[in-house]
């Protein structure tokens, strides 16, 4: 399981398995999780997060979108959308 990035608690992930998708990734901190596409950045799913932290959370996907993005896709092979 990649981890491309941890702040503010947060940390953003993906499952290996996860490359036969579009870019995404998961955020989970405690018993929270939420999965956000990157392609447009976009709220997938959501297990536990407020609205206020969702937003805060979409806000970090943005500012560090390429970061993310590039993490995708070293791990993917540089093919994100391989399916």
């Amino acid at each position: 399981m990649p981890v491309a990035l941890r702040i503010k608690g947060y940390r953003f992930y993906f499952y290996s398995y996860d490359c036969i998708e579009p870019r995404h990734m998961h955020i989970d901190r405690g018993e929270m999780s939420a999965k956000f596409w990157l392609d447009p950045v976009m709220l997938a799913e959501n297990y536990g997060y407020s609205r206020k932290e969702l937003r805060d959370i979409e806000r970090l996907v943005l500012e560090n979108l390429e970061r993310l993005r590039n993490e995708w896709d070293s791990f993917c092979n540089g093919n994100p959308r391989s399916a």
